[in-house]
């Protein structure tokens, strides 16, 4: 799950995904959901979000996860790790 949270934020989310499931066990399973218009979804091939009006309309990413999966995607304020550059300098001629 670990690696599933990471590939959420590197691919769909513009917030940090941390998982706090405890599982360390790999999964095999489809997750059928509507992408939500602020999603990047640049590496998610033929992901196009429906209009909003279509009724037959898959559950947002939040709704999937718990009715599919059974987990709990949420919001919450904690912790991360953050890179800071300091400053750079151009690489010196050899």
């Amino acid at each position: 799950m670990t690696e599933f949270a990471g590939w959420l934020q590197a691919n769909l989310m513009e917030l940090p995904v941390v998982d706090r499931t405890g599982l360390t066990d790999r999964y095999d399973f489809a997750l059928r959901y509507t992408p939500d218009p602020s999603m990047r979804l640049t590496n998610i091939p033929n992901a196009v979000p429906r209009p909003p009006s279509d009724a037959d309309a898959l559950p947002d990413l939040f709704t999937a996860f718990q009715q599919q999966l059974g987990l709990k995607l949420e919001s919450t304020r904690g912790p991360v790790d953050i890179v800071v550059v300091d400053s750079i300098e151009r690489p010196s001629e050899n």
